[in-house]
């Protein structure tokens, strides 16, 4: 079974004076107790709201959300994400008989916003869709036309790239709407946005004679560096680098491992580097699920590094591995992710 997952990549962070705002919507079939349609906002990281077919009603997840914006708003934004859940599920069941699919488990999945640069004026946009965890459809944002890699969404890249009513409409929002809402939200969130939170960092290791797992977790906002020392000179070899993911609570956590043998690791001084807003923590020793422990030489440098361990916590969110999945919005201001979605 090929279950999807909604992931947030990529995400520019205040620090850097960017900010995105990012809408996924999630249509679903085949999976039992699940909800057919998800949509959730983000900016810069932080999810802003949340709706699904089961709860059927849009609510704040963040609290300066909460503050920002009272009942009128929120009721818009339950029947907006209400509208588009029927058409999602509609959606959802026309790409598959696009595949000749009936049963078994398939998602649609879409992602669109915006970013601004807050120091130079610049902006940007992204609108895409996802069929079963693949690219099915995209808008060209150079061209104003939609693009496809697949041959099954070729009816529907040529109905919207002739409704020249909805190439204007997401001209204007992607440009003009989507850019206020952004500000909006920045000013919300302005205190939580731009606090700094340092990682907590740990070194883990399942067994004397497994990979190294060098963990950090807690941290916002989300630019982070993990990299591995041998003998004091940086490391690269047999490294895998894993994704940034989100905590609930809005912080991130990355992971880094380490493929070495206990030999290897016996005969040499390794260490973990976690670089965090120029802050940093030293750890000096590695345990294992054996009960063991393995003395780490502490890390020299101008940076002071944080070595990580501990074992990897299962992130509470439904995972988008890629920006895939989306369909466009119309320049409607009466909300923030007000969307107008063309039948495919």
């Amino acid at each position: 079974m090929k279950i999807f997952v909604i992931f947030f990549l990529g995400i520019h962070m205040t620090c850097a004076a960017i900010h995105t705002l990012q809408y996924f919507f999630t249509a679903t079939s085949g999976i039992p107790h699940f909800p057919e349609f998800i949509s959730l906002g983000m900016l810069d990281g932080q999810q802003t709201d949340y709706y699904d077919s089961k709860i059927k009603r849009a609510i704040p997840k963040a609290d300066w959300m909460s503050a920002g914006e009272g009942p009128e708003y929120w009721n818009s934004e339950t029947q907006i994400c209400a509208g588009n859940e029927e058409v999602f599920k509609n959606g959802i069941n026309i790409v598959k008989s696009r595949f000749n699919q009936t049963g078994g488990v398939h998602t649609v999945q879409q992602m669109y916003g915006c970013e601004w640069d807050d120091q130079t004026g610049a902006t940007d946009a992204f609108l895409q869709y996802g069929y079963n965890g693949e690219d099915f459809l995209s808008l060209d944002f150079k061209e104003m036309r939609c693009i496809s890699p697949v041959q099954q969404a070729t009816p529907t890249v040529q109905k919207w790239n002739n409704d020249k009513g909805f190439i204007e409409s997401a001209r204007n929002y992607f440009s003009s709407v989507c850019i206020e809402w952004v500000k909006k939200y920045v000013n919300y969130g302005k205190s939580s946005l731009q606090r700094k939170v340092s990682p907590q960092v740990s070194l883990l290791q399942k067994s004397s004679s497994s990979s190294v797992t060098c963990h950090a977790t807690g941290f916002y906002p989300s630019g982070v560096t993990i990299s591995w020392m041998k003998n004091g000179e940086e490391h690269h070899e047999d490294v895998e680098l894993g994704e940034l993911l989100p905590n609930e609570d809005g912080t991130f956590q990355k992971t880094s491992t380490l493929r070495v043998t206990p030999d290897e690791w016996k005969n040499n001084k390794f260490s973990c580097v976690v670089e965090h807003q120029d802050k940093s923590v030293t750890g000096n020793e590695i345990r294992t699920n054996e009960g063991d422990s393995v003395p780490i030489m502490p890390i020299v440098g101008a940076l002071v590094a944080v070595v990580l361990l501990i074992a990897i916590g299962v992130v509470g969110y439904v995972v988008y591995k890629k920006k895939q999945g989306f369909k466009p919005v119309s320049g409607s201001d009466d909300g923030s992710n007000s969307s107008a979605h063309p039948q495919a």
